[in-house]
């Protein structure tokens, strides 16, 4: 197959209402992946770094979400970066590997000849291209983006040990009782079609077990993978444990920020790091003002068209100001997300915490969070 023949798609994981409680209560008036960090929906960050992709023929959201939730976004979205977006609706859970196999027929549609899968709630800086460059050397079934965190952290995600030379994946641990090494899954991935042969023949293994009449006593003792349905296939345990050191699955390192946005106290921080990564990405979208005839912004900010923010305001860093919000004289910002139709009115200061949509910030009050985000809604 040659370079002009080939057909890239991307799928994006965007969870349901029944997981990512964590992230309540912001998700009881938004669906978690619309809910804004830098200004843009959570998976708007996703879709944009997939659009860098050479060849990409479509783009896939995979979630429990109704469809509607999500029906005005996917057209918008669609009609501003002039290229397909669909929203896949599960009907019931299949696992990490089994959600994506649910939806083969959808996705070899476009025949692709590799295929990006990507959690909505991961906040990095997403270098697809440079993944895609990386696998078509390493030659295997899939690579996985790898980032180094602290030993303390680690036990938190799936640790891998990779050869340092070839950078094949060797051993794949779904967060261990012990350390195994502080490289940790990001949770972004690229495979080629195989990945679908391999779910499948999970899926097979399942159904040949559940059909043997006397199972052995080690089989006995496996409840956890016994009990599973057939086609609910975990992406970690029965994929990526099995088939490493099997020259089938390679990792990509990247030394740039990453995070994952379980909590609302983390979309403050991601959203910072969205927006220091305008400044390279889309610095047409930070806000900039001396305090003379717009208000005075100190580092990465962002300011919604329809806001309106007094010149006397003192804003940034690490603001994201949403629609129709309206910043009173003398206010101050910091470290904040400003959600829609907030009012904040004169002199107030607002530091590290969530404004939740139409609320309203008296003149001279102070809302600061200590150690956790604090929410107002």
């Amino acid at each position: 197959m040659g370079i002009a023949e080939e057909r890239v798609v991307a799928v994006i994981m965007v969870g349901g209402p029944t997981k990512g409680t964590r992230f309540r209560p912001l998700s009881f008036n938004i669906p978690k992946p619309l809910f804004p960090l830098a200004g843009q929906p959570m998976v708007h960050h996703p879709i944009s770094a997939c659009q860098k992709i050479p060849n990409l023929a479509r783009i896939y959201l995979i979630g429990f979400y109704e469809e509607r939730e999500f029906a005005l976004y996917v057209s918008s979205i669609s009609n501003d970066l002039k290229l397909p977006v669909r929203y896949l609706k599960e009907d019931k859970p299949h696992g990490s590997a089994g959600g994506l196999y649910n939806f083969k027929d959808v996705i070899m549609e476009e025949d692709p000849s590799h295929i990006f899968l990507l959690n909505c709630d991961v906040c990095c800086s997403f270098p697809l291209p440079q993944m895609l460059d990386a696998h078509k050397k390493h030659g295997g079934m899939g690579t996985i983006l790898v980032v180094k965190v602290s030993p303390e952290s680690a036990s938190e995600f799936g640790e891998l040990v990779a050869d340092p030379v070839t950078n094949e994946l060797l051993h794949y641990t779904e967060k261990p009782e012990t350390f195994v090494s502080d490289l940790i899954n990001s949770g972004v991935y690229i495979f080629t079609p195989d990945i679908f042969t391999a779910i499948e023949g999970v899926s097979s293994q399942r159904k040949d077990r559940a059909n043997l009449r006397r199972v052995s006593s080690f089989e006995a003792m496996q409840q956890d993978t016994r009990s599973l349905p057939a086609n609910y296939v975990r992406l970690d345990q029965d994929i990526l444990s099995p088939l490493a050191g099997k020259k089938q699955l390679y990792i990509y390192e990247t030394m740039d920020f990453w995070e994952q946005i379980k909590t609302p106290g983390m979309s403050i921080k991601c959203s910072a790091l969205y927006l220091s990564q305008f400044r390279h990405t889309s610095p047409h979208l930070l806000a900039n003002g001396d305090g003379i005839k717009k208000a005075c912004i100190i580092g990465d900010v962002y300011i919604h068209p329809s806001a309106k923010v007094h010149p006397s305001a003192k804003i940034g860093p690490g603001v994201s100001i949403s629609a129709n919000a309206r910043i009173g004289a003398g206010a101050r910002l910091i470290n904040c997300i400003v959600l829609d139709d907030v009012e904040i009115k004169e002199n107030a200061v607002v530091l590290h915490a969530i404004v939740g949509w139409k609320s309203s910030i008296g003149r001279w009050a102070r809302v600061q969070a200590s150690l956790e985000i604090l929410i107002l809604n």
